[in-house]
């Protein structure tokens, strides 16, 4: 697997996310992470407001910023775009 950006990461799980009912071990499969990192990203996503927890069902969900910063980073891959994306143009 290629090197991947901890923002690219971020917006990988804030994806996840996004269609509900994500529990941990679904984010942290779905954005290819191990139990340690999926803790480190998601204390990172919380301490920034960008995912909440619901402490009874242990479900994430994205706030409004997260929401926020999911769609400028997809902006932002459209202007600036990676190796990966030049190299299949």
């Amino acid at each position: 697997m290629k090197y991947r950006s901890r923002f690219e990461i971020a917006s990988k799980i804030l994806h996840e996310a996004l269609g509900g009912n994500a529990t941990k071990t679904r984010l942290m499969y779905g954005s290819y992470l191990s139990f340690a990192q999926i803790n480190e990203y998601l204390n990172f996503l919380m301490t920034n407001a960008l995912i909440t927890r619901d402490e009874e069902s242990h479900i994430y969900s994205l706030t409004e910023k997260g929401v926020r910063f999911l769609h400028i980073y997809e902006e932002i891959s459209k202007l600036v775009p990676t190796e990966e994306q030049l190299i299949t143009a």
